[in-house]
């Protein structure tokens, strides 16, 4: 059976403000691969409903450039409880036999100013993304994304350099 651990530590100030990761067991030539998922869309409602006064704080780096638009997207990306919980139900449903664990926490609140959005994280030779709307089985009424860096990863068969030359 898979490990799903959810953390609950209180209510958060946001209807969105609960992150989802998973780890792979093996992927890509990878081992215990982390993949952080997201909603890569929403509706302009999504926004209209949520009180954005105090969410953010100080930015995370000295040269983080607060930006309200990309801000506010880190929270759109994050999901409400309800959402949470069918992502982790179709995780278990597809994808049991391929996953480590499923982890779920609220974020922390409020969140450092000047961070990316995961949507907004360019594809290339390590990092990618998992689009899980475009599998068939894919039965959520929202789009899920799933981040990963490769180069973060063991590789599944390791390598050594011959100390003979």
């Amino acid at each position: 059976m898979i490990p799903i651990i959810q953390v609950e530590n209180g209510e958060i100030p946001s209807p969105r403000g609960y992150a989802v990761s998973m780890v792979i067991k093996s992927f890509k030539g990878r081992r215990d691969v982390e993949v952080h998922l997201f909603r890569p869309e929403w509706d302009e409602a999504d926004e209209a409903e949520i009180k954005w006064d105090n969410l953010f704080g100080s930015p995370a780096t000295l040269d983080a450039i607060p930006n309200e638009k990309n801000d506010r997207k880190i929270i759109l990306e994050s999901f409400t409880l309800e959402e949470r919980d069918q992502v982790v139900e179709y995780l278990k449903e597809h994808y049991s036999s391929r996953l480590e664990s499923i982890f779920s926490t609220p974020m922390e609140f409020p969140v450092p100013a000047g961070l990316p959005p995961l949507s907004s994280i360019t594809e290339g030779k390590d990092i990618g993304l998992i689009k899980f709307e475009k599998v068939p089985h894919f039965n959520l009424s929202f789009a899920l994304r799933g981040l990963y860096n490769l180069g973060a990863h063991r590789p599944l068969v390791e390598t050594r350099e011959n100390d003979d030359n």
